[in-house]
């Protein structure tokens, strides 16, 4: 797995591992089961603390991308089915939010597609 990360770049290391890792997991270039080199050899081979990749670790985790089974490392996990639920949680939980400070719905949607408008271009 050839990961690279530019020390010069606006958005920190971690989020540089965190996007790649989750945007080959989504394409398929990471199958869903492979497994990830440790922290310590991923923060080795790219020259970073292991902090660093433990961060990248936890957030894709937290995102449904990869799951952590102890001695049998971390995988790629099946993160279709994952983004889409976490998605769909997401969003229920926004629309329930936008309901209680009485937004309607054009100016919550309005709302989602300023924030989705605002993401860098991946």
């Amino acid at each position: 797995m050839q990961l690279s990360v530019d020390p010069a770049a606006a958005t920190p290391p971690y989020e540089q591992i965190r996007a790649q890792i989750a945007e080959r997991a989504r394409t398929g270039e990471l199958p869903t089961g492979l497994r990830l080199p440790t922290v310590r050899a991923l923060a080795e081979e790219l020259g970073l603390a292991a902090g660093t990749v433990a961060r990248a670790y936890k957030e894709l985790e937290a995102d449904g991308v990869v799951e952590t089974h102890g001695r049998r490392g971390t995988l790629i996990a099946a993160t279709g089915d994952t983004a889409h639920r976490l998605a769909a949680e997401a969003a229920a939980a926004y629309a329930e939010r936008a309901a209680r400070l009485g937004l309607s719905r054009a100016d919550a949607l309005a709302a989602v597609d300023t924030a989705l408008r605002a993401l860098p271009e991946a």
